[in-house]
């Protein structure tokens, strides 16, 4: 069998190299902890989308309702690596509490909302508290487990977000129809406070000691910095092309903007004794092509989730549930590739495994302007189910991975740094396909004509011959788009990615050094 190099890696003073061993039965209480947290994120943005309708025409506000997810996406985007960092400093009991707090604050301030712009003010409070949800529980997830059982934790929680995935719309529609959009964001309360109740009867941490909290210094320059960049960069990205065109002013001055913040951030950085994005998060070959490729992958997750059920309605001819339902196969059969990786990453390394996965998905998605025309639903259902299992095969071995070469000190960070590239590619994936395929769509049938008109053709059933190929050409070429995110993906892995990864030893019980325990 396989096995990646190993290392002896550097622990930061003031924290317990022991692990004690934990048996699974009493992990229980918080993997459901970590579970309940995670689906709070994960449902979030699907079981909102369904119940725009009924927000518009409660509230009003349908000129900027784009801003529910938008504002949400950004808050969660900016505030990733400074929760990362955080974890580190202060533990990760405390930040994910905290950010549980935060996001259930966010959700009743949400059902409490008198108008469009306080609904959106109040979704990127959710959104300050989601960004502590999605990288703590990742980071906890890599504490709990020894290297050989982290798959099962990671399937468990890609198995939350497959769920997510497909009930979000349902419940979301249920909950609109049946009762009041609040309860939507009401709904979260109780099961926010269970998780918070598992975290705090049952989490608990190696101790530290007293001169490694007076020492913990707190970067608070450079998280301002962090977030005013991110949060000013991302809104040009998700809003040019959109709200206003590429080369207009807002555009030009939000991203010189942004590029002037970009060098704050990295001269505040620089200087800080412990900074909120470290230098070594690029430096060490391993981390960097995997903040890399994972941004690849948040590029090219795009095409499917974002222009797949246009394509499914307006050229399959399917209503929006059967649309759905083409696009959904991928979040199942994700999972299920992901859990069983471990069987050949175990073979032929973290690396290999990655390249195997994100080199099929390559192959899947260039294969997808292939399709005949019109087709039938079968066939692009059959394709998203064979990239869903490449993409399980390419994610998790590359985060179980990555993590596996930092000790308990710099796992929060890491762990943060992947998943804010993964954010940061799909926002910019969403606003260059988005110009990709409007511009495939003005050249079929005119520059009047873009994915919003035809979203309003399909929702009217006015959809003509012309703009069925319109949709197919621009669905083909963005498809395209996404194939060469995976190649460079592939590309990146194997030129920068090391062929072992530098997996920390792990003690006697079979932790890497500085893992928690947990208690009854």
């Amino acid at each position: 069998m396989h096995t990646e190099g190993i290392r002896v890696g550097e622990t930061k003073p003031g924290i317990r190299e022991s692990a004690q061993h934990v048996s699974p039965q009493r992990r229980g209480a918080v993997v459901a902890a970590l579970m309940l947290a995670m689906a709070l994120s994960a449902l979030d943005s699907t079981i909102v989308s369904t119940a725009v309708p009924q927000i518009v025409g409660d509230l009003g506000g349908f000129s900027v309702f784009s801003w529910l997810f938008s504002g949400y996406l950004l808050a969660v985007t900016v505030t990733l690596p400074v929760y990362g960092k955080l974890s580190d400093t202060f533990g990760r009991k405390p930040v994910l509490v905290a950010g549980t707090s935060v996001f259930l604050l966010g959700s009743l301030l949400c059902a409490l909302a008198w108008n469009m712009g306080a609904l959106i003010a109040f979704r990127i409070v959710q959104g300050l508290g989601g960004g502590a949800l999605q990288g703590t529980v990742q980071t906890l997830a890599a504490d709990m487990y020894p290297l050989e059982e982290r798959p099962k934790i990671q399937s468990r929680l890609s198995t939350v977000w497959a769920v997510s995935a497909v009930a979000g719309p349902g419940v979301g529609g249920v909950l609109a129809t049946y009762a009041d959009w609040r309860w939507i964001f009401l709904v979260n309360l109780p099961v926010g406070a269970v998780a918070l109740w598992l975290i705090v009867r049952h989490l608990h941490e190696p101790e530290r000691s007293e001169t490694t909290a007076t020492r913990a210094r707190v970067d608070w320059a450079g998280a301002l910095a962090v977030f005013a960049c991110g949060g000013v960069l991302l809104t040009a990205l998700v809003q040019g092309g959109v709200a206003w065109a590429w080369l207009s002013g807002p555009s030009v001055g939000l991203f010189a903007a942004g590029l002037a913040l970009l060098a704050v951030v990295v001269l505040v950085e620089r200087r800080a004794a412990e900074p909120i994005i470290p230098g070594w998060v690029w430096r060490r070959r391993t981390i960097a092509a995997v903040n890399l490729a994972l941004g690849a992958l948040g590029v090219l997750m795009v095409a499917p989730t974002v222009f797949l059920p246009t394509y499914a309605q307006g050229v399959l001819g399917l209503a929006p549930v059967a649309a759905g339902f083409v696009l959904s196969v991928w979040t199942l059969s994700w999972p299920v590739s992901a859990a069983l990786s471990q069987h050949v990453y175990r073979r032929i390394g973290f690396r290999n495994t990655a390249m195997l996965g994100i080199g099929t998905a390559s192959l899947i998605l260039s294969a997808f302007p292939f399709l005949p025309y019109p087709g039938e639903a079968w066939q692009p259902t059959l394709l998203m189910t064979f990239l869903g299992a490449a993409l399980g095969l390419f994610q998790l071995p590359l985060i179980v991975g990555v993590q596996s070469t930092v000790g308990w000190a710099e796992r929060g960070t890491t762990t943060a740094s992947v998943l804010f590239c993964r954010q940061t590619g799909q926002t910019i994936g969403a606003a260059v396909f988005g110009a990709v395929a409007n511009g495939v769509l003005a050249s079929r049938l005119g520059g009047a004509n873009d994915l919003d008109s035809i979203t309003r053709a399909l929702d009217e059933g006015a959809v003509t011959e012309a703009t069925r190929r319109a949709i197919a050409d621009a669905a083909h070429a963005v498809y395209l788009g996404a194939a060469g995110a995976a190649a460079l993906a592939f590309l990146v892995l194997l030129l920068l990615a090391p062929r072992r990864f530098p997996v920390l030893k792990e003690g006697p019980s079979g932790k890497a050094a500085g893992d928690l325990g947990v208690d009854r």
